[in-house]
């Protein structure tokens, strides 16, 4: 029976210290794609070929590999974003980064007709996607080096109807061989120190490119901070995610790249300095 499935996936995973409630979560999204509600079916039989793909999925938690990638999918402010280890899963934080250039965007670009930014190392689009979607007078573009990861974002652009630009290229090159401005860079590139000990299903199944920053995690910050003077329009505003330490830092590098920036730092729901906001006139 279904029940007795779903009982023996959930002592799997505990013996393996993964969430006992990723079993029953798994098989009832396998059975929503047949139109089945899983409550209604605990006490009967599970279909073959379904109980066949659902311990394959329970044999991938157990080796740690990420629900989302499991799943192939993470949902990110409500829109299903697809997931593959090509691209970084994107994180809770993440999405208080976008509503909080949502808000600056109202504030400071109600009045302009088609704001311009710029989402810089974009991994599955997650960002750029749900900017465009939320803000739909926004003109988007969105660059990553990873030409897999490009196509994985233009996929979900694709799937999800966000009319979004895509270019292939490091950082904000792209804007600057093509000599192009925008009024609006966001960025959450990876930060964490080369050498700081990260969590074991996350190092092992998620792309270490999208996920270090150089010896001191603030690699790509600086050249974002560097090339910025190139490609954005004044007045303009950067907008990052960061490490919980690197604040002071990021505040000081941005007013050695800068003119006279007004830097502002928004904590997470956690407490933690998250957000960077760099405005210049």
């Amino acid at each position: 029976m279904i029940s007795q499935i779903i009982r023996s996936a959930e002592k799997r995973l505990l013996e393996a210290d993964i969430p006992s409630s990723y079993a029953k979560y798994v098989l009832n999204e396998l059975m929503l794609k047949e139109n089945k509600n899983l409550y209604l079916l605990m006490d009967k039989e599970c279909e073959p070929k379904m109980l066949e793909t659902f311990n394959a999925m329970m044999d991938r938690l157990v080796l740690d590999e990420p629900l989302a990638y499991v799943l192939g999918y993470q949902v990110f402010l409500n829109y299903q974003i697809e997931v593959n280890p090509s691209v970084l899963i994107p994180r809770p934080e993440t999405e208080e980064l976008v509503m909080q250039v949502l808000m600056e965007i109202d504030q400071d670009y109600a009045d302009m007709a088609h704001p311009s930014l710029i989402d810089i190392g974009c991994g599955s689009g997650a960002i750029s996607i749900a900017l465009k979607k939320e803000e739909p007078k926004l003109t988007v573009l969105a660059s990553d080096i990873s030409e897999v990861a490009l196509n994985q974002a233009k996929h979900n652009a694709q799937t999800l109807d966000a009319d979004i630009e895509f270019i292939l290229g490091s950082m904000a090159e792209p804007l600057i061989d093509t000599h192009r401005k925008v009024d609006i860079i966001v960025c959450n590139p990876p930060y964490i120190p080369e050498k700081e000990i990260v969590q074991n299903s996350v190092i092992a199944h998620e792309p270490h490119v999208a996920l270090f920053g150089g010896e001191d995690g603030l690699k790509f910050y600086r050249e974002v901070l560097n090339q910025a003077p190139l490609v954005l329009n004044h007045p303009g505003m950067i907008a990052f995610e960061i490490g919980w330490n690197q604040k002071e830092a990021l505040t000081n590098l941005a007013k050695s790249s800068l003119k006279d920036p007004k830097v502002t730092c928004y904590q997470d729901i956690h407490g933690k300095d998250r957000i960077l906001i760099i405005k210049v006139n």
